[in-house]
């Protein structure tokens, strides 16, 4: 079995995916651009249905005149923990496509599988660059759409924050106990041969 981060897979995978999990303590370190970049970059290469590639990444880095705005969007709770990132990416997906050989756009029912697709691979750059991401769903959905300029037919879907890993003493204490990877459910809880399970 693979043991990583002081968790045990079930099955032999790579340490990578054992290595990723979701801090909350950051060290307030900007992140470059670049980094950033190469981080969505991985994003851009996930498996979408007919390649329509829905999502799409509005992002602010720490420093920048678009932190603020972003930071705002946050619900309070997060915004207290979040100040301390690197950088602030909302993730937006697409909630129609145009089929290919269509002349209309039509609802695109896996937008939101999809561009979850999209945030996995950019989670695990995220880890492989020394950085770590901690996504949101605690953010204002009446007021984010307008203030991101989406389009009618976009929805956001979370709100990340990267970061350089901090000491959980700068949090709230009672956070500070969650503040470790979380375990999984057995793989045996979650796939079944043949037939759901309760």
């Amino acid at each position: 079995m693979t043991t990583a981060n002081g968790r045990t897979a079930d099955h032999p995978i790579a340490p990578q995916f054992l290595e990723r999990w979701s801090p909350r303590a950051f060290t307030g370190e900007a992140m470059s651009e670049k980094d950033l970049l190469t981080i969505l970059e991985a994003a851009r290469w996930a498996p979408s249905a007919y390649n329509a590639q829905p999502w799409r990444f509005v992002y602010a880095l720490r420093g920048t005149p678009s932190w603020d705005k972003l930071l705002s969007l946050l619900l309070p709770f997060n915004q207290a923990w979040a100040k301390e990132a690197g950088a602030l990416v909302f993730i937006v997906s697409a909630t129609t496509l145009l089929p290919p050989g269509a002349t209309e756009r039509v609802p695109y029912r896996s937008h939101a599988f999809d561009t979850g697709a999209a945030w996995g691979f950019a989670s695990l750059e995220a880890q492989r660059l020394g950085w770590h991401s901690h996504a949101m769903g605690g953010f204002d959905h009446e007021r984010s759409p307008a203030e991101l300029g989406l389009p009618a037919d976009y929805r956001v879907e979370a709100a990340v924050a990267f970061g350089r890993l901090g000491d959980k003493s700068i949090l709230p204490e009672k956070l500070q106990a969650r503040e470790v990877p979380a375990p999984r459910e057995p793989l045996s809880a979650l796939a079944f041969d043949g037939a759901f399970k309760a």
